[in-house]
């Protein structure tokens, strides 16, 4: 995929609820603005990359693209595990991803035991390719400080037309 690495960020929105309660697994969603503006060649599937939140600490994540296909979704959404054990809920945070490389194609699985298996082999996946030195640089990219200065600017309203920035590049 050309558009890997591909940076963007956006408030975090609430999602379908699934991920603490159902699975164990927490996850933050971008809101639509920014899943519908995904360049062509990133398919739906599983990605691995680096997530930070506010101005906080970057940490690795994996990201699921798609319609999770196990629930049958008829909206496309970007629902992001940043690897990480956080104290609270960041709804309405600004949450800047990175995201390196691709795992798996989305697919449907034949139980919630199954479906919570293969998540968690994608974290592991995640955490190893993530440890490559190719991949580790984009940890400290200057995306993910540049958000101090520009905290300012972006805006905190729930507004959909107002309620993220959506780059790539810098």
């Amino acid at each position: 995929m050309k558009s890997l690495p591909y940076f963007c960020r956006g408030e975090v929105i609430r999602g379908f609820g699934r991920g603490s309660k159902e699975l164990g697994i927490p996850t933050a969603n971008f809101p639509d603005t920014v899943v519908d503006n995904l360049p062509t060649d990133i398919s739906t599937g599983i990605y691995y990359g680096w997530a930070c939140v506010g101005n906080g600490d970057v940490y690795k994540m994996v990201m699921s693209i798609g319609w999770n296909p196990y629930y049958k979704n008829t909206k496309k959404s970007m629902e992001t595990h940043v690897i990480h054990k956080f104290k609270e809920d960041f709804y309405g945070e600004i949450l800047s991803v990175v995201m390196v490389g691709y795992i798996r194609p989305e697919r449907s699985f034949d139980s919630l035991e199954a479906l919570i298996a293969a998540i968690n082999s994608d974290i592991g996946e995640a955490k190893g390719k993530l440890e490559l030195p190719e991949h580790r640089k984009l940890k400290d990219d200057n995306f993910f400080t540049s958000m101090a200065s520009s905290s300012s600017v972006l805006p905190t309203t729930t507004s959909p037309s107002t309620s993220q920035t959506i780059m790539n590049g810098h």
